[in-house]
């Protein structure tokens, strides 16, 4: 049964001729405003973002490897000791903007994803308010609010594109839903499929199930909500078009089959094994202060200059005034009731899910929603908050337009403004953010086990530095707020006709969102300079054996932070050395195997961190110190430096102590309790040459020795090392007992050829590689093959030609009905 709702009414605000020709370019000029300097090579990436420590170091390594004919790389050798490639996820591995790279520089790749992005979450919320017949103008403004406001458009300043991809994917899920149960159109459930398979590919899967719940939640609208002007669809057919929206899902979790059946199975080894407790869950919560930012973007300081409680804040909850008064004007009204009062809600769902911990309302979440203990950060829904504001924009404009609104209202805006911009004229206003930021220093202080009155003095000195970003942001806000009032007013009272006012109001809102979302466009030189080489690169480089690089700053001095080697904290957290082939011991990662993060938390003599001791470099094969220090240590070997490294940092490269080789082979074996293990193998005492421990839970069953046996005397050599392979010599045979231990994280898929013949592998000395050998063994071969990436792989392609063949199939089929 079809529905005659006011969907099918004449929109109030003419459309031009090629309507949709003009918007893509009002949207692409508006990217472009942001994003221009990658015309000239600009790299979209700042020395706080993720990109910047990890995220091309990641994204390049795949690159190189396809461009030599490889294939997707399955093990990265080049932080914390190895771990899977894909089933750790190091970014869209298997998303379209990989494409990029294959034909584009890796930095351009990445720019030109982020443009592309932007550019698709204005154009599809156009594409989606226009089939709910809003009228172009209308439409044109929604899409603006959402692709320049900050929760879309700042994600390029912390490198977050996996959020920009869902960000953009959003209004696309929906438009498809909107024409496969609404319109009871065939063709939209393959592209449905497909858009929920990017989700999945993007990846990043906290963002993806809150696509997923809004989509759920508007089918849910869309086949049974109704109201006097909507009669709702015959149960009949909204069953079965809800599910064809499930069977599509399905077909879409199946194409991102290659990416997360490989995370299903690595979320056991992973850090996040048993799931966070409500106290991470809630961390990175939105704060209610932040709130103001919606409107005064300064009012916690923009990037550096940041007062709030959330520590990292390089992105922006700005809204805009324009955009906040048309929302509040969609209140109300006889028209569009049900879709209205759905994208109501969702604001005010998104609105209490992204406060996190600062309400109770976060507990229901917690217990309720599955998969929410494994995520934390609660307040990145507010991209679907940023949705549901621009969509109520977008409908209170249509409200402007028909000439429906209320003036009080835009009045009592134009009031509210004004009165903050006084009361930042007065000084009131960076008082309450000087009060609020002793409260957030003194906390913050207290958490970290610093004098809470210094940690208050310190933040209520940073909010103070930002009294005058706040004075000139609130006269700001106030500007762009007053012209969109008056053109408004002006309209409403017949002095602008409706053409020059609705290019006024396009105008106003895009400046206005544009003159804040563009300080989170920042470029840097391109890749090449960042991540150039140096004396101390090119002499690790060139060593015959590998050895892995032990990355730390012993002083505050020499270090430009953040710096792609030494990190955001001068810990060694970055990967610098990953672009140049280089393994290091730390790195920026967030999912490293649990057992290595065990491994590095736990502490040697003198409680000095594990990566510190000689026994864990013996273990894991650490044989340089890249520093920024000069060392007066005579077991320690100047190798460079002083040097400057890309960043600027001094560097000093130094040799340590001991052969620390990358195996070797240990004369005997033994079991022993799980939990003991990691004490055992960093005790100075304890010779990996002479035994190999392996956990008394495992499959190996050995008979332990009676004695410690002397070391064997046989030497290793490395012949082959490429990621996820090695090939291992001995200087003799091995003798009967004897185990290869390989300073590579074991995971499963690792497998051994000795002399030809296939040998099993286990897990040794905590985390390490251990196989052992039959006697007169002389070379091993060790290959990782993550079965589950094999597996994805035929389910995912599968699953496109599935759903490829229903958008075609759909496609014919809506023709030949319509015909």
């Amino acid at each position: 049964m079809a529905r005659s709702d006011e969907h099918t009414a004449a929109p109030p605000s003419p459309a031009p001729r090629f309507a949709l020709g003009w918007a893509a370019l009002t949207y692409a000029l508006a990217t472009l405003a942001l994003g221009y300097p990658a015309l000239s090579g600009g790299f979209l990436v700042n020395p706080h973002s993720d990109q910047y420590i990890a995220g091309y170091a990641f994204r390049d390594f795949a690159a190189q490897a396809l461009r030599a004919g490889q294939g997707i790389p399955q093990w990265n050798p080049f932080m914390f000791g190895g771990l899977p490639y894909v089933a750790a996820m190091h970014g869209d591995i298997f998303y379209p903007t990989a494409l990029l790279r294959l034909i584009l520089p890796t930095d351009a790749g990445m720019t030109w994803g982020f443009i592309i992005h932007t550019f698709l979450a204005g154009f599809f919320t156009y594409l989606f308010l226009s089939a709910w017949r809003v009228g172009f103008f209308s439409s044109l403004v929604g899409g603006l609010a959402y692709m320049l406001s900050g929760p879309i458009a700042s994600y390029a300043s912390p490198g977050h594109d996996g959020k920009l991809f869902l960000g953009a994917l959003l209004p696309l899920a929906l438009l498809l839903l909107t024409r496969g149960i609404r319109d009871g159109r065939i063709w939209p459930w393959g592209a449905f499929a497909l858009t929920v398979g990017l989700g999945w590919l993007s990846p990043h899967p906290q963002l993806l199930e809150y696509l997923l719940l809004t989509s759920g939640a508007f089918a849910l609208v869309l086949a049974f909500g109704s109201d006097a002007s909507d009669a709702p669809l015959e149960r009949r057919a909204a069953v079965q078009r809800l599910a064809l929206a499930f069977a599509a899902v399905l077909v879409g979790t199946a194409i991102g089959a290659i990416q997360y059946l490989p995370v299903r199975e690595y979320v056991a080894w992973s850090p996040r094994a048993a799931g966070h407790d409500y106290a991470v869950a809630t961390s990175y919560s939105f704060p209610l202060i932040e709130l103001v930012n919606m409107y005064v973007p300064q009012f916690t300081g923009i990037l550096d200059k940041y007062w709030g409680q959330n520590g990292i804040h390089w992105h922006s909850e700005y809204i805009g005034g324009p955009v906040l008064m048309l929302a509040t004007l969609a209140l109300g009204g006889v028209g569009r009731k049900s879709f209205r009062r759905f994208w109501i809600g969702t604001l005010v769902v998104s609105l209490l899910w992204m406060l996190g911990g600062s309400t109770p309302f976060f507990q229901i979440i917690y217990l309720l929603v599955p998969g929410t203990k494994f995520f934390r950060a609660p307040s990145t829904i507010i991209y679907v908050f940023a949705f549901a504001m621009s969509v109520l924009a977008a409908l209170g404009t249509e409200r402007v337009f028909a000439r429906e609104v209320d003036r009080r209202v835009v009045y009592g805006w134009l009031g509210f403004g004004v009165l903050l911009a006084l009361l930042a004229a007065g000084g009131m206003l960076s008082s309450a953010a000087e009060a609020s930021a002793r409260g957030v220093g003194a906390v913050m202080a207290e958490q970290r086990g610093f004098d809470p009155a210094q940690g208050s003095a310190a933040w209520a000195q940073r909010a103070a530095s930002n009294a005058g970003d706040l004075l000139l942001g609130a006269w700001r806000s106030v500007l762009f707020l007053g012209l969109a009032a008056a053109a408004a007013l002006a309209y409403l009272r017949g002095r602008l006709t409706t053409q020059v006012f609705a290019i006024a109001l396009v105008a106003l809102v895009g400046a206005d969102l544009w003159t804040i979302a563009r300080q989170y466009w920042i470029f840097s030189p391109p890749a090449r300079i960042l991540y150039a080489s140096d004396p101390a690169v090119e002499y690790l480089k060139h060593e015959s054996q590998p050895g892995r690089v032990l990355v730390r700053a012993l002083s505050d001095s020499g270090v430009v932070s953040p710096d792609p080697y030494f990190g955001n904290d001068s810990q060694g957290m970055g990967t610098g050395l990953m672009v140049h082939g280089i393994r290091s011991v730390t790195g920026y990662h967030g999912n490293e195997l649990g057992r290595y993060r065990q491994l590095m938390g736990a502490t040697g003599p003198g409680n000095a961190q594990a990566t510190m001791a000689p026994s864990f470099w013996k273990h894991e094969n650490v044989r340089y110190l890249y520093t920024n220090v000069a060392i007066a240590d005579t077991q320690l070997k100047r190798l460079v430096g002083p040097v400057k490294n890309s960043a600027g940092s001094t560097v000093y490269l130094y040799r340590l102590p001991g052969e620390n080789p990358y195996a070797w082979l240990a004369a005997a074996k033994a079991t022993a309790p799980d939990s003991a293990l990691l004490p055992v193998i960093l005790d100075p005492r304890f010779d990996p040459a002479r035994l190999a421990v392996f956990s008394d839970t495992g499959a190996l069953r050995v008979t332990p020795p009676s004695a410690l046996p002397s070391p064997l005397g046989i030497a290793t050599s490395t012949t082959e090392l490429t990621p996820g392979h090695a090939a291992i010599s001995l200087s003799a045979p091995a003798p009967d007992g004897a185990t290869l231990v390989v300073s590579e994280n074991y995971y499963p898929g690792w497998q051994a050829v000795v002399d030809g013949s296939s040998r099993p592998v286990y897990r040794a000395n905590y985390n390490l590689i251990g196989v052992p050998l039959p006697a007169g063994a002389r070379r091993i071969e060790l290959t990782f093959r993550d079965a589950a990436v094999g597996t994805g792989k035929i389910v995912s392609l599968v699953a496109i030609i599935f759903a490829l063949g229903a958008l075609a199939g759909g496609v014919v089929l809506d023709r030949r009905r319509i015909a």
